[in-house]
């Protein structure tokens, strides 16, 4: 068994996908590469089989039909037989001293850990910035911990895709099955499973490189809100997923709703700076579905500080809502 498998879901990725893999391969003993060709149109189905033919014991290439970012992810759990499983989408990379260290801790932890959080880094090479997203106040370092060993997460602190490492098996628990053909779906990978993970480990190292800049990029402001129906499928499977009242741990309970009304808002605010009636309509009913369907999780995310924020519904109050937006852009430096 491999100590980590990385699957990298990948369509149209022949310019960068090689970028992204490898540097992977400095640990190859260790590591189990997937590359998910998610029905490609160009040669990244044909590269990831010379990658596969050059490392047959490290990478195999499996090609499926187009069923968008979620599928691959999926199909990469699939076949995933590493003891731990870790998603690298194909235009970003992975830090290779950090990764060594990754990888020689996770050998020593074993089975002992559901998850890794490592830190992220925003990487905006057009503008040669880097805005690392670190955990050192919110999380024990270098020991196992449980959710009562959590302490605050400022705003910018929020557990992503790119900053954790699920143990496979427990993944696998979780039930776990992205929705195909819909982008955002990456905020279920990391939500829907936290229940389940009950041991956790912060390893303090910049390991994910998160590229920013490209303009037909998903997190793209102007992309995100030509498929906000997307967006709003997804927050509205985070609000089924969550039943606050069989949640044990209340440092859990408390961050799945912090989690959940971070997303909202970014609903919210792309609803509000699409400018149309229609789009504002979507948002009165998005958190009206949160009303009627889970009331106590909506009257948790009301009392927080972006959900009331949120609620602001007047011409003056969407131009505070998208203000603050803008602010946050500028302090933590997403999309």
């Amino acid at each position: 068994m491999k100590t980590l498998t990385v699957a990298v879901p990948c369509y149209n990725s022949q310019d960068y996908m090689r970028h992204a893999i490898e540097p992977l391969l400095i640990c190859e003993n260790d590591i189990e590469i997937l590359i998910i060709d998610d029905g490609s149109k160009d040669k990244t189905g044909e590269i990831g089989d010379l990658l596969e033919e050059e490392y047959p014991a490290t990478i195999r290439c499996i090609h499926q039909e187009n069923g968008g970012h979620g599928e691959a992810v999926n199909t990469g759990l699939k076949n995933a037989t590493g003891r731990f499983f870790k998603v690298l989408d194909s235009d970003d990379w992975f830090d290779e001293a950090s990764l060594v260290t990754v990888i020689q801790t996770l050998k020593k932890l074993g089975n002992d850990v559901d998850m890794m959080i490592c830190n992220y880094v925003y990487d905006k090479p057009s503008k040669n910035t880097q805005k690392p997203i670190r955990y050192t106040n919110a999380l024990p370092e270098n020991k196992i911990f449980r959710w009562y060993d959590v302490k605050y997460f400022y705003p910018s602190q929020n557990l992503l895709m790119h900053s954790i490492i699920y143990r496979t098996e427990v993944l696998r628990a979780s039930g776990l099955v992205l929705p195909k053909h819909t982008f955002y779906v990456d905020n279920l990978f990391v939500y829907e499973p936290i229940p389940f993970v009950q041991t956790m480990y912060y390893l303090n190292v910049d390991l994910y490189h998160y590229f920013i800049g490209r303009d037909d990029q998903s997190v793209n402001e102007t992309v995100m809100i030509g498929r906000i129906d997307q967006q709003i499928r997804v927050n509205k499977r985070m609000i089924d997923a969550i039943d606050i009242d069989k949640l044990k741990s209340r440092k859990m309970r408390k961050y799945l709703i912090k989690y959940l009304s971070m997303i909202t808002t970014v609903t919210t605010v792309l609803c509000v700076k699409s400018g149309t009636e229609e789009n504002l309509q979507k948002r009165n009913d998005l958190w009206a579905y949160m009303k009627d369907t889970k009331p106590a999780v909506y009257k948790e995310v009301k009392k927080t500080a972006l959900g009331l924020a949120m609620q602001l519904n007047d011409p003056l109050g969407r131009k505070l809502i998208v203000g603050g937006y803008k602010l946050a852009q500028k302090l933590f430096g997403f999309n």
